[in-house]
């Protein structure tokens, strides 16, 4: 490949942009004295050129002539002085942080790493790295996205689906073998009918930027399945295209938002802005360790040859620099604005947080996404914690962010195994967790309320297995969570009685009933609804194979059924989704309180009840005639009025029904003692008569005026 002439260009935007004639080059690093952009031809024969200008630290140029699928890298010159934190090495070709595609992987050679194997404290490694790194790509910026529009589902009417790209359809029947376990499978309309027909309102896509499978996996012949080892935050991941890899991956998934939007389903993406693949110093140099290691990462103060590492990976994100704020920034405009997905949940969000050490809710990450008039505009979710000293900040984000509330999953999980505990803590996560939300401005909704979720037991193995089983993953079961929610109900892996097969199969429906009729925005780990199991393997980040994938010819028929009902149900009725927190007496005229809590006899709880740390049974009523906000159209909302009858005992308990005003007349709609409810039953209960409701089961009633 021969190259003509390079113009100067522009410093912005950063990244390759192409016009039409041809390409915009441009690449930040203080610490550079020089920047070759080396162009790939399908050969893979190398044409470098420098680029010909800096402007506030952007290395600039124009090719014209250069377009879309065009395969380039970088080589950055600069200072070799890791103890002060720079690592510049021109042998090394290197990710552009802006790429918007990428084709190939990472092929784990020593010329990949910044030091030689056999002095990997002292050596400085100059063997060209090419031949073996992936190669960035300049894509087309055009894409007809005809009629699309953002589905803006009201966070109060959203139920998410945690769900993997590929493992969702890898082994989907109804998918054509072509398309599974891609973006296109995902739009498949054997994907779209499973979605649909389950009512959830969004998916959130485990991540899906450009990520690299760690050498360490590639060893024990495994990979990063679960994505969360990112490299490139402009970039979809190749791997999942099925059209191809230079630069069809970005149209690929342009055309499964469209179709998602189509059919009223929104997009969120879980986003990895924490960490790069990169690692510690031991790590390889694929991108910004060697454009500008002191800027793009957080070094120890005193030993800069180290990196400050509050993630567990081997490095942080400098988010106190400029430029990562920026990168970070246009990353997520980027995904929404041109992308069009509907919002991010970050990974490990309280790393975002940490200016110096300590968290810092009015760090300059949050300041900038407030006061954008985009981004402050999707919905964002923090999982509010890191591994690092004071990383747990669950309720503490800004008032904008809804958060995973693993407080929400403990408590629930504690409460039907039986633990014992304060009936308080279940109330408040019923409610919306009013105790961590309601005093910094925040909406029921701020609480994304999950049971389950990628990280962890499927809920199928939840309620099957005592202890994880993650001998697969070839670090002799030593890795992952010692998961202290797991629950004994009978002897583990016996599937051959009848009543411990029941009692799993009721605990799966109590868990998703709960989940559903909570207060908040309920998150169904995908799967979950389908009895999906992984044999006990509770860290299958590294399982790319039948143990994560989709057992479509598998299905739970009995758990699907029951869950696309339940679901049915908080949809039809608002009292479950309310917008404002319970304010515990009397609305609009009404003779009762918009929510009451009783004990087992049919009594309201006292102050001495609450604190009981005995107690498993709970009766909770909720009035649908006073629901303190009104429709879009500032009409009233009137709904049913349900009572709630919940039963961690070991045994069946007979509940009491609360004398009038509560309710009279009552009618069972749901019973989780039953496959599928049946909300056709018309057998009624009168105030003060006894229902009997089974071990470890729960019992919805609604109220009949």
């Amino acid at each position: 490949m021969a190259v003509v002439k390079i113009w100067p260009g522009a410093p912005y935007p950063l990244g390759a942009t192409h016009d039409g004639s041809g390409t915009n080059f441009s690449v930040f690093s203080e610490v550079a004295t020089r920047v070759e952009l080396c162009l790939f031809d399908d050969a893979g024969k190398q044409t470098c050129v420098d680029l010909p200008e800096m402007t506030a630290f952007c290395w600039h140029g124009y090719l014209p002539n250069i377009g879309p699928g065009q395969r380039y890298g970088y080589r950055v010159h600069g200072p070799w002085d890791p103890d002060a934190g720079h690592r510049c090495n021109p042998a090394k070709l290197l990710l552009d942080p802006y790429g918007k595609a990428v084709e190939g992987e990472v092929q784990w050679n020593e010329a990949v790493f910044p030091y030689h194997f056999n002095e990997p404290e002292t050596s400085k490694n100059e063997l060209d790295s090419a031949p073996f790194m992936p190669k960035s790509v300049v894509t087309s910026p055009y894409f007809d996205w005809a009629h699309d529009r953002y589905p803006r589902t009201p966070w109060h009417e959203t139920i998410i689906y945690e769900v993997h790209v590929k493992g969702f359809t890898q082994r989907h029947p109804g998918v054509p073998e072509n398309l599974r376990g891609t973006y296109a499978g995902l739009a498949h309309p054997a994907a779209i009918k499973h979605l649909k027909e389950l009512g959830v309102t969004a998916v959130e896509l485990l991540p899906v930027h450009q990520f690299v499978h760690d050498s360490l996996l590639e060893e024990r012949g495994l990979r990063n399945y679960w994505g969360y080892n990112s490299i490139s935050y402009l970039a979809p991941h190749n791997a999942y295209a099925s059209k191809g890899q230079p630069g069809q991956q970005l149209q690929e998934f342009k055309q499964m938002v469209r179709t998602l939007h189509d059919e009223g389903i929104e997009v969120i993406l879980d986003v990895v802005y924490n960490h790069t693949a990169e690692g510690n110093h031991l790590g390889p140099m694929l991108s910004m360790k060697g454009i500008d290691n002191a800027a793009y990462y957080r070094v120890v103060a005193d030993n800069p040859r180290y990196y400050m590492d509050y993630t567990g990976t081997g490095n942080s994100l400098n988010m106190r620099h400029p430029h990562v704020l920026q990168l970070i920034m246009d990353s997520l405009r980027f995904w929404h604005l041109e992308m069009h997905v509907d919002g991010f949940r970050f990974d490990l969000a309280s790393t975002l947080a940490r200016e110096l050490h300590d968290v810092d809710r009015l760090s300059a990450f949050f300041d900038i996404i407030q006061q954008d008039p985009v981004l402050s505009q999707v919905k964002l979710i923090a999982e509010p914690w890191d591994v690092g000293e004071g990383g747990y900040q669950v309720g503490n984000f800004p008032p904008l962010w809804s958060e995973w509330n693993g407080k929400y999953r403990d408590v629930v999980r504690d409460f039907w195994r039986g633990t014992d505990q304060t009936l308080g803590d279940f109330a408040n996560r019923l409610t919306g967790s009013s105790d961590l939300y309601a005093l910094t401005g925040r909406r029921p909704y701020a609480s994304i309320n999950f049971i389950t979720a990628h990280d962890g037991f499927t809920l199928r193995d939840l309620v099957s297995y005592n202890d994880k089983h993650n001998e697969a993953n070839g670090e002799d079961n030593n890795d992952g969570a010692n998961d202290n929610y797991s629950w004994n109900c009978g002897v583990e892996g016996d599937t051959d009685r009848e009543d411990v097969n029941a009692l799993r199969s009721r605990q799966q429906r109590n868990f998703l009933t709960t989940l559903l009729l909570s207060v908040g925005v309920p998150m169904l780990c995908g799967g979950d609804e389908l009895g999906r199991t992984q044999r006990g393997n509770n860290n299958a980040y590294c399982q790319d194979n039948e143990l994560s994938w989709y057992d479509w010819d598998a299905v739970d028929d009995g758990l699907y059924a029951f869950v696309t009902r339940v679901i049915e149900f908080r949809a039809e009725h608002p009292v479950f989704k309310r917008r404002r927190w319970f304010v515990g007496h009397a609305l609009r005229g009404e003779n009762v309180s918009d929510i009451g809590w009783f004990k087992h006899d049919g009594e309201q709880m006292t102050e001495q009840d609450w604190q009981s740390g005995f107690a498993r049974t709970l009766g909770v009523f909720l009035n649908g005639k006073a629901i303190p906000t009104p429709d879009e159209r500032g009409e009233p909302i009137v709904d049913d009025s349900f009572y709630i009858l919940f039963n961690a005992h070991f045994e069946a308990m007979n509940f009491k029904l609360p004398q009038c005003p509560w309710g009279d007349r009552w009618v069972k709609v749901i019973d989780t003692n039953r496959p599928v409810p049946d909300l056709r039953e018309h057998h009624q209960f009168r105030a003060g008569e006894e229902l009997p409701v089974e071990a470890y089961a729960m019992v919805v009633l609604r109220r009949i005026d």
